[in-house]
């Protein structure tokens, strides 16, 4: 322990000494201090300054005071000496108690900060005591973990004094000291003796990807390697299986099966089903399940005893497995081309198997032998029709993606932030919506654009309530802001472009259609070409002439044309009477301010 902890124990033997020697209040003050060059023990007790003394304990006279502090006055209160000669045998008994007590706070604390550093650690104990609810082993630190039943391996059997390893499984804080419970049974100490026994798995060349375990029985553990060149499987095994013999033995004869990690789950799964050998394996990504189809004479194998390793098989690759067998998979493959519409087309590829997949089919139910021709025959035929399922499957996601995708183009960004009440619909909606779980306005308005039978077919909502939402869904509007009625912006009709080199040319590129033979060319409307703004020429301007500049020279380039003036007046503006053209630095482009016509009011200068 620290010197410091051990001082500051005796100095709190010492204060609670002098409070039972000279029967001191709680409420009053005391310190004791302990000089740790000469062990000199002093006692500070806090006194009031009067003129006369009457009780020792709690008052002192000025003149003592002053010797101590010389600023202090009658009536303050003043820290003094107070150490007594000779504390006596009952204040030594509490000196000593209050000592012992320290000591194993502080015992405690150490332990505890110790041990929750080693939390999912494996340490090494011996069994001091051991019955059929737990066992108590001594660890270091003079401290004791506790092995409950359902954390040691089944079949374990302990002695008093044996040595065992277990992990560090939990840490809580007792009032007896920290209570740390052992554990043989997690999977997360045979990932520790792993790293024990390989070097390779400790210095990171081999990484572990998952461990399954049932404990006493069998494990699984997928491993990887980090660098090229390394057999992650064999690192693992170690020469003559010397390596993984000895994380057997620690586990009480537990089977280990170390295979290859890979991120193509279906070679992760085949591996995973393993010592069984697999005729195939077809994924459905949607609910994460596969379906493996093996061979009849490796069914047994590939399940397990009561089902154990397609279990660990499961828990090792998070995918749920259906392990059939090539015979079982044909059935149920011939089962589905007659029922499922969607496998109609697989149907018609497939008639000229159909026949004789069936007569395999019937000679088995029959009892009668099958031929490995004919059982391959079987696995092929399942491969094939899996293939083309899983093909139409990812062709059918695409497209419900695409249209997922159209769907949500149409949608403004704002509205999967906007929450689902800002459409205001009927509160008996609006509860029924949420419960199904549409909680943006933008989910409400994405499932009415993909199947608003969909959202019929909730309870409670009819066409009434359709009506409602397809009206709210119609008339809110996310993103657009009303437009400002002090300014507009006028995009200018046309564009002056000023190239770097002199043109031999000023007059517009026109696009001329292709004639027929002898037919002649249209003549040119003298409107049109009457309207057609003299463009800016080089010699006028110079090759940097600014967009400013440009517009001051040609204005007329830049007003709205005659169809644009119609829509302006349309909508009940005058545009030429009412719309001033001018350069904006901000903007660095052209504007037309309009005036607005306020109620009866006439127009002003300022109501540009």
């Amino acid at each position: 322990l620290p010197k410091e902890i051990i001082l500051g124990a005796l100095e709190s033997a010492m204060v609670s000494a002098y409070r039972r020697a000279v029967n001191a209040s709680s409420a009053q003050h005391v310190e004791a201090k302990v000089d740790p060059e000469t062990g000199k023990v002093m006692v500070f007790a806090e006194k009031e300054v009067v003129e006369e003394v009457q009780e020792e304990r709690t008052e002192v006279t000025l003149e003592d005071a002053r010797k101590v502090n010389p600023t202090v006055q009658l009536g303050d209160m003043a820290i003094i000496e107070s150490t007594p000669q000779n504390f006596g045998r009952v204040a030594a008994q509490t000196a000593r108690q209050v000592i012992q007590q320290r000591i194993r706070e502080a015992e405690r604390s150490a332990q505890m900060t110790y041990f929750e550093r080693q939390l999912g650690e494996i340490v090494s104990g011996v069994v001091q005591a051991s019955n059929p609810q737990n066992s108590t082993v001594g660890l270091d630190m003079k401290a004791e973990g506790i092995m409950p039943a359902n954390q040691r391996i089944p079949g374990e059997k302990f002695r008093v004094h044996d040595r065992l390893r277990a992990i560090i499984m939990e840490v809580k804080d007792g009032s007896r000291g920290p209570q740390i419970i052992l554990s043989r049974a997690h999977r997360t100490f045979l990932r520790r003796l792993l790293e024990n026994e390989v070097p390779e798995i400790y210095h990171g060349i081999v990484e572990i990807r998952a461990i399954a375990r049932e404990p006493g029985q069998r494990a699984k553990v997928a491993v990887s390697a980090t660098q090229p060149g390394v057999d992650p499987v064999g690192a693992c095994v170690g020469v003559k299986g010397m390596r993984i013999q000895a994380i057997v033995k620690e586990l009480h004869d537990e089977k280990i099966d170390i295979i290859e990690w890979n991120p193509d789950p279906v070679i992760y799964i085949s591996k995973a089903i393993s010592p069984a050998r697999v005729s195939g394996v077809y994924l459905n990504e949607a609910e994460k399940t596969a379906t493996v189809v093996v061979m009849e004479d490796q069914l047994s194998l590939a399940i397990g005893r009561d089902g154990q390793n397609a279990r660990l098989a499961a828990k090792l690759t998070s995918w749920r497995i259906d392990i059939k067998s090539v015979v079982e998979a044909a059935g149920d493959t011939l089962g589905r081309m007659h029922s499922e519409p969607g496998m109609r087309l697989t149907a018609e590829l497939e008639k000229d198997n159909v026949a004789r997949i069936s007569e395999i089919l019937a000679k088995k139910a029959e009892g009668r032998p099958i031929t490995p021709e004919e059982y391959t025959a079987l696995a092929q035929f399942v491969d094939r029709v899996e293939r083309r399922s899983i093909e139409r499957q990812r062709a059918e996601e695409k497209v419900n993606a695409e249209k997922m995708a159209e769907a949500r183009a149409g949608i403004p960004d704002v509205a999967f932030e906007q929450p689902l009440d800002v459409l205001e619909l009927p509160e008996h909606v609006f509860n029924i919506l949420t419960e199904a779980d549409y909680t943006t306005a933008g989910d409400l308005l994405l499932a009415m654009k993909l199947s608003p039978d969909r959202v019929l077919g909730l309870a409670g909502i009819g066409p009434k309530a359709m009506q409602a939402i397809e009206k709210a869904v119609t008339e809110t509007r996310f993103g657009v802001e009303a437009a400002a009625p002090v300014e507009e912006v006028v995009e200018p009709a046309a564009a002056v472009e000023v190239e770097a080199a002199p043109v031999e040319t000023e007059v517009p590129t026109e696009v001329v259609p292709e004639l027929a033979e002898g037919e002649a060319a249209p003549e040119a409307a003298p409107e049109a070409l009457a309207e057609t703004p003299e463009p800016v020429t080089v010699e006028e301007t110079g090759p940097e002439a600014t967009f400013e500049e440009l517009f001051k020279l040609r204005p007329e380039n830049f007003k709205p044309t005659a169809e644009e003036e119609d829509k302006l007046d349309k909508k009940g503006k005058k545009g030429k009477k009412s719309v001033e053209y001018q350069f904006d630095e901000d903007r660095g482009e052209v504007v037309g301010r309009k005036k607005h016509k306020r109620g009866d009011a006439e127009w002003t200068g300022e109501d540009w």
